[in-house]
């Protein structure tokens, strides 16, 4: 195969994951059922989502247990399940049966989470623990940052999918294009040994179309701007539109890529 024929490979169709916990948030700000998780996550789908993402937190800030079993119940689309790596979290993944685990670092006083999972020198504890997940058929994602060294160790623990974290690139402007780079350089590497790669944190209008644009990057996963954006847009109009941005952005890369 040319060098064309390779590129043109690499340009897959690119999913939009939205991330409903923060329609939780809100609704847990005042108690009761208002707004409800599982209609923002029907709603999405219809607005042009691929997936639905939830994040079940071991202190509850956000999503539920029964939010969890009600969405799985309630969507056709794949269901991304956020979980840290604990034995209570594997066991209830197991019992939801997501269509895939993405385990992510967890701590009690972090405002979200603030970056990838440690993979290098926890390849044992982590395949022992998140193996009873692959046996049950549901596919295994690591949250992690962009670097060789993590792709590599999740590969060797059986990982489906590296998910990197776009935080950094998000929020440091004057260090955007070198976190950039770091990204694609990493997005081609898992890309070279087999394993597929989502990428998410942070994203916006504004920030999306450089991720998008990178071929080998299969899934963005997408929520507190898309659930923010929605108060004054409404979420069906705001994910549409972060539909339209992320698909002119991947159809102007390929274009560039096969003049």
């Amino acid at each position: 195969m040319n060098d064309e024929g390779i590129l043109l490979h690499q340009f897959k169709p690119l999913r939009l994951g939205v991330n409903i916990d923060h329609v939780a948030t809100l609704r847990n700000a005042r108690g009761g059922v208002h707004p409800d998780p599982v209609a923002a996550a029907m709603l999405a789908i219809k607005g042009g989502a691929d997936g639905i993402t939830a994040h079940l937190r071991e202190d509850r800030r956000h999503i539920r247990d029964d939010d969890i079993a009600a969405i799985r119940q309630a969507i056709d689309a794949p269901l991304n399940f956020e979980m840290a790596a604990t034995d209570e979290m594997v066991a209830i993944a197991i019992k939801t049966k997501p269509n895939a685990a993405c385990i992510v670092p967890e701590r009690r006083e972090e405002v979200t989470t603030e970056g990838g999972l440690a993979v290098v020198g926890h390849e044992d504890r982590l395949a022992d623990m998140l193996g009873p997940l692959k046996q049950a058929g549901i596919r295994l994602s690591l949250f992690i940052e962009a670097n060789p060294a993590d792709i590599d160790a999740a590969k060797a623990i059986g990982a489906d999918i590296v998910e990197l974290h776009t935080g950094r690139y998000c929020h440091d402007a004057a260090g955007r294009l070198a976190e950039l780079a770091r990204i694609e350089n990493a997005a081609r590497h898992s890309w070279s040994i087999g394993i597929e790669t989502h990428a998410g944190h942070g994203l916006g209008f504004n920030t999306v179309g450089a991720i998008a644009a990178i071929a080998e990057i299969e899934e963005l996963n997408i929520g507190h701007f898309l659930i923010g954006e929605s108060v004054f847009c409404g979420l069906e109009a705001t994910i549409a539109k972060m539909r339209r941005v992320m698909d002119a952005a991947r159809t102007d890369a390929q274009k560039r890529t096969i003049r």
